[in-house]
């Protein structure tokens, strides 16, 4: 709508946008997550419906301030029944901070509003950090193979965390959503992870593998979401597309995986099933990067 403005006018205009409704309704959950310390756990499910729901009314505001500045073209391959009553795990390619505005816009009126595993450096972001230790999202603490070697102690600890995420989740309808690469896609990152693969950076298995462990027979299915940005480059990327009005096109594609008891296992102490594990995400994110190959080519 406003495509006619000069670039860094709609820069300046979207990010002050984006910023003030994050600075917003984040606040507001903030408080609700401060109010829930001093109430009784009985009273826990009533906030955080009251939290999701101005999570929602966030990633709206987004659509909007989204749509503003922007005339994108989205291309949906659609394979799934989504239902608001049902809990997901979600599983997504990781390309840009474009991700998570785009994925809360396109399924939070379609599933229960998602819950995104976090690096702990995120807490200490402000506004954002608290807000979402507010929605109970898992905060995850990277150790190096260097750290643990010398503080064996610390082995765990983010299995842990996912335990203690998941047990908060059952209580009401919940999507899990857990970007498997563990960071955004880069070709430096790609060439220093030896991936075999042209548009992702390796999955890692052992946090799908966990929160499959002690979620799987509560998740009704994995949604499996493959994302690209067609026309986006390394000097414009996506997110600084979304706020320039330059995102032209978008191609999402949706697939679900059934859970068995194939993909519930020990990944940790059943070598049989942790190689069968690694096996099926690898041939899953195999998959993923054929179909970005046909798309980026496009």
């Amino acid at each position: 709508m406003l495509r006619f403005c000069p670039t860094p006018m709609l820069v300046i205009l979207s990010a002050s946008l984006a910023i003030l409704n994050t600075a917003f309704i984040g606040s507001i959950i903030i408080i609700c997550g401060l109010i829930k310390l001093i109430l009784p756990k009985v009273a826990y499910p009533l906030i955080g419906k009251l939290c999701n729901q101005l999570m929602w009314c966030w990633s709206e505001i987004n659509r909007a301030i989204f749509l503003l500045v922007n005339n994108t073209e989205f291309v949906i391959e659609d394979n799934s029944q989504l239902d608001k009553n049902s809990w997901y795990l979600m599983i997504c390619n990781h390309q840009s901070w474009a991700d998570i505005v785009l994925l809360c816009m396109l399924f939070g009126s379609r599933i229960p509003m998602p819950k995104f595993f976090l690096k702990q450096q995120l807490l200490y972001v402000p506004f954002v950090g608290l807000a979402c230790w507010a929605l109970d999202m898992p905060f995850m603490r990277r150790y190096s193979r260097q750290y643990l070697l010398k503080n064996p102690e610390k082995r765990g600890k983010d299995l842990e965390a996912t335990q203690r995420s998941c047990e908060k989740f059952k209580s009401s309808p919940t999507t899990v959503i857990n970007f498997v690469e563990g960071t955004r896609f880069t070709p430096e990152k790609q060439q220093t992870s030896h991936s075999n693969y042209q548009h992702l950076l390796p999955p890692k298995p052992l946090g799908i593998a966990y929160t499959l462990s002690a979620l799987g027979e509560q998740f009704d299915q994995i949604i499996d979401v493959t994302l690209a940005y067609p026309g986006t480059t390394q000097q414009e990327p996506p997110f600084k597309a979304l706020l320039s009005g330059r995102l032209n096109k978008v191609v999402i594609k949706i697939d679900t995986i059934s859970i068995g008891p194939q993909l519930r296992g020990d990944y940790l102490q059943d070598k049989q099933f942790k190689r069968h594990f690694k096996l099926w995400l690898d041939s899953t994110w195999q998959n993923k990067d054929n179909y970005l190959k046909n798309i980026i080519k496009n």
